[in-house]
C-alpha cells in the first residue's frame, strides 16, 4: 500500500506531460537551462583569462549586469506577451541569444564580456516571462501545479548537475569553444519551440471595446494585480525572506567552507549539491499538494525551514551542515514555488503576461536586495554571518505574519 502510494507520488509530476505542447516546451526549457550552464561556466573561464586574480569581480559585474537587465526589462517584456504572438516571442529572443553565445568566443576586452552578457540577459528578460505565461495555456488546471513543479525541479537539478557537465565540457573544448557546444544546445532547443502549436500560444483574444493601454501603463497594472491579490502578495513577501536566507547560503557558504571548517572546493561543491538536491526534491513533491489549503502552509513551512536551518549553520560539522542545506534547498522551493502557481490560477490569461513579467523583477529586485546584506553579514560577522541572516529572516517572517493577523482581524 505504501509502496504503491509512493509510486503515485513519483509519477505524478510527470502527468503534465502528457499535454504535448506542455513536454515540448518542458524539454526546450531543459536543453536550454542546460545551454545556460554551459554559458555561466564559459564565462568564469574567461573572466579568468582576463582578470586572474581579478576574475571574481568580473564574474560578480556580469552577474550584477544581469540582475539589472531582467529588472528593468522583464516588466516590459509581460506587457508584449500580452500583445504579441508569444509563440514569436519564444523563437526570435532565444535566436537572438544564441547568436549573442556565438560572439562570446571573440571577445578580446572585458568591457565587451559586460555589453553580450547584458544583451544577453535582456533577451532572457522577454524570454522567461513570456515562457512562464505559456504554461497556463499549454496544461488544464488540474495538471498545472504538476507542470510548475516539474520545470522547477528540473531547473534545481540541472543547476546542481548542469555546471558539473558544463566543466568536462570545457575540458574538452576549452574555455572559448564551450560557446560553440551552447550555441548548438540553443538549436535543439529552437527546433522544439518552432514546433509548438502556435494555436495554443497565440496572443490572448482581448475584449473588441478594450482601449488598449500604454506600454508604461500596462506595467504598472501588471505590479497592481500582482500585488492586489492578498496571497499573491503575501507569497511575494515570503520571496522576499527566501532571498535573504538564500543569498546567506549562496554568497558565505564557500567562506565557511574553506575558512571556517578549513575544508576544499570538493567539500563546498557537495554542500551546494544537497541544497540544490533539497529543493529539486521538494519541488518534484510540492505539485501533488492540495490545491487550495496547501498555499499558505507551504509558504510558511518553507522559509521557516529554510531561515532554521541557516540560523545554526556556523555551528556545526560539515556533515551536519550537509543535512542542513538539504532542508535548506526543501525550504526554499516550498517557499518560493507557489507564486508562479497562484497567478496562473488567479490571474486572467489576457493579464498574465504583465504579471508574470512583474514578478519576474520583484524577485530578482529582492535578490539585488539580499546579494549585499548577505556580503554585509559575511564580511562584518564571519564566525556569525548564517546566525545573523537567519534571525533577520525569521525576524522578517515574524513581523509579516504579524501583519497579515491583524488585517484579517479588521
Amino acid at each position: 500500500m505504501a509502496q504503491a502510494k509512493l509510486i503515485t507520488v513519483l509519477k505524478e509530476p510527470f502527468q503534465a506531460l502528457r499535454h504535448k505542447a506542455f513536454a515540448i516546451l518542458y524539454f526546450a526549457q531543459t536543453i536550454s537551462l542546460l545551454g545556460d550552464a554551459f554559458t555561466w561556466v564559459g564565462l568564469a573561464l574567461l573572466s579568468y583569462q582576463f582578470g586572474k586574480e581579478n576574475s571574481a569581480v568580473i564574474l560578480a559585474s556580469a552577474l550584477t549586469l544581469r540582475v539589472v537587465a531582467f529588472i528593468i526589462f522583464s516588466p516590459f517584456a509581460g506587457v508584449l506577451a500580452d500583445r504579441v504572438d508569444r509563440k514569436k516571442i519564444l523563437y526570435i529572443t532565444h535566436f537572438i541569444r544564441m547568436v549573442i553565445i556565438c560572439c562570446l568566443p571573440f571577445v578580446n576586452a572585458e568591457w565587451q564580456i559586460y555589453v553580450l552578457v547584458f544583451l544577453l540577459n535582456v533577451f532572457n528578460a522577454f524570454f522567461t516571462p513570456t515562457y512562464k505565461s505559456i504554461i497556463p495555456q499549454v496544461v488544464d488546471q488540474r495538471n498545472y501545479r504538476q507542470a510548475i513543479g516539474l520545470s522547477t525541479a528540473t531547473f534545481q537539478l540541472l543547476g546542481v548537475l548542469g555546471p558539473g557537465l558544463a566543466g568536462i565540457i570545457a575540458v574538452w573544448f576549452g574555455a572559448r569553444d564551450i560557446f560553440f557546444v551552447d550555441a548548438a544546445s540553443f538549436i535543439l532547443a529552437g527546433i522544439l519551440i518552432l514546433m509548438l502549436p502556435a494555436q495554443l500560444i497565440s496572443r490572448p483574444v482581448h475584449s473588441i471595446s478594450e482601449k488598449p493601454l500604454s506600454a508604461w501603463a500596462d506595467v504598472v497594472k501588471g505590479a497592481k494585480l500582482l500585488f492586489g491579490n492578498k496571497l499573491i502578495r503575501f507569497a511575494l513577501a515570503i520571496e522576499f525572506i527566501s532571498a535573504i536566507a538564500g543569498a546567506q547560503i549562496l554568497v558565505n557558504t564557500v567562506v565557511h567552507i574553506k575558512s571556517g571548517l578549513l575544508l576544499g572546493d570538493k567539500q563546498y561543491g557537495w554542500v551546494m549539491a544537497a541544497f540544490g538536491i533539497g529543493a529539486a526534491v521538494a519541488a518534484f513533491v510540492a505539485g501533488n499538494l492540495d490545491k487550495s489549503k496547501s498555499r499558505r502552509v507551504s509558504l510558511i513551512v518553507g522559509v521557516l525551514l529554510l531561515g532554521l536551518a541557516i540560523a545554526g549553520a556556523n555551528y556545526v560539522s560539515y556533515t551536519v551542515l550537509l543535512v542542513l542545506w538539504l532542508f535548506a534547498g526543501l525550504g526554499q522551493s516550498l517557499a518560493e514555488m507557489p507564486s508562479e502557481t497562484l497567478i496562473g490560477e488567479n490571474i486572467a490569461s489576457v493579464e498574465q503576461g504583465k504579471v508574470f513579467g512583474s514578478h519576474f523583477a520583484f524577485s530578482h529586485l529582492w535578490w539585488a536586495i539580499a546579494y549585499p546584506i548577505a556580503g554585509f553579514t559575511g564580511s562584518y560577522f564571519p564566525g556569525n554571518d548564517f546566525l545573523y541572516g537567519g534571525i533577520i529572516s525569521l525576524g522578517i517572517l515574524a513581523i509579516a505574519l504579524l501583519l497579515i493577523s491583524k488585517t484579517n482581524k479588521q
